[in-house]
């Protein structure tokens, strides 16, 4: 069995990691770093059907405390990156990690969300709800593996609601409401997102509402929704050992699904990077980071490795 992770730096005053500048909301300056990038290699797979145990023995010694994902809609790259409605945004691309080769999977959206948390559109070629699924899924692993996993979805009306749709809240962007496997105490709102972000689950996915995903809103919008409510956990993450990673569920059917995936905390090197991922290639990255099985079409994903400071390589059996 090989690790995929050897052990990352922890971010100091003076340690080379990505910072997310305090100024986002001001418009930062400086020209980000700009590495050199090759393809991330093609590793070696586990099965979703790996033991938790097996599994656990060959996570990281030291990896991200915390994660948080937030998922935007229909927008492609070229509508985000370097566009003046999207400052914030665009602060986080300079300041940290702009992937400048990420791909959806499919239209619509539902698939791609589905994609994301479990690895499989689930066979879904539409925006139908309800659902229910079996299948492995990103928080079933992690729970598996003794960590922990939520979905703040904004506007849903309570923790563990199955509905469709009430207002500016819809369930085809909450894929994890559609599996057994997970808790209903884990399909939370976004008010209960918390304030002490120590307490945080090890993976949270978050889904702003329809007025302020960028799907029903104006780009502005959102990115001002973004700034106002992450950028808090966002200036956290570079000193807390964790990270930060924005991307968009497909783009406005306009430019090959190429949509915007960004990445800052305390464990990236800034810059842009231009191998090919998509939402498979964020999923695998995930569960390589904490040592879990790999669910659907994730198996087969490179995992993102070159953007990743203290050296994120595949070490030798």
């Amino acid at each position: 069995m090989t690790a995929l992770f050897k052990p990352l730096l922890v971010a100091t005053a003076t340690g080379s990691v990505a910072v997310l500048a305090a100024a986002c909301a001001s418009g930062a300056s400086g020209a980000p770093v700009q590495p050199t990038v090759s393809p991330s290699p093609s590793l070696s797979s586990r099965s979703a059907t790996e033991s938790p145990a097996a599994a656990s023995a060959s996570a990281s010694p030291l990896r991200p405390a915390h994660v948080v994902v937030v998922i935007e809609e229909n927008h492609s790259s070229g509508d985000i990156i370097g566009d003046s409605s999207a400052p914030y945004l665009n602060s986080l691309a300079a300041q940290g990690v702009n992937f400048t080769q990420s791909f959806a999977v499919t239209h619509p959206s539902e698939p791609n969300y589905l994609a994301l948390f479990s690895g499989s559109t689930q066979g879904l070629t539409d925006d139908s709800c309800p659902h229910a699924f079996t299948g492995a899924n990103l928080a079933g692993e992690l729970i598996a593996a003794g960590d922990t996993f939520a979905g703040y979805s904004e506007s849903m009306p309570s923790s563990g609601y199955t509905g469709c749709t009430v207002g500016a809240y819809a369930r085809k962007h909450n894929p994890w409401v559609d599996f057994a496997s997970v808790p209903a105490a884990d399909n939370r709102t976004f008010a209960a997102f918390p304030h002490d972000f120590n307490t945080l689950p090890t993976v949270a996915f978050v889904v702003p509402n329809l007025l302020n995903d960028m799907h029903d809103g104006t780009v502005a919008r959102a990115d001002g929704w973004l700034r106002t409510n992450l950028n808090a956990y966002a200036q956290w993450a570079k000193t807390h050992d964790s990270e930060l990673i924005v991307t968009w569920d497909e783009d406005d059917n306009s430019a090959d699904n190429h949509i915007p995936t960004l990445m800052v905390g305390a464990h990236v090197k800034p810059g842009s990077y231009a191998e090919r991922i998509d939402h498979y290639s964020v999923l695998r990255t995930l569960e390589d980071l904490y040592g879990l099985p790999h669910a659907g079409a994730s198996a087969q994903a490179a995992p993102i490795t070159d953007a990743f400071a203290a050296s994120v390589a595949p070490t030798t059996p």
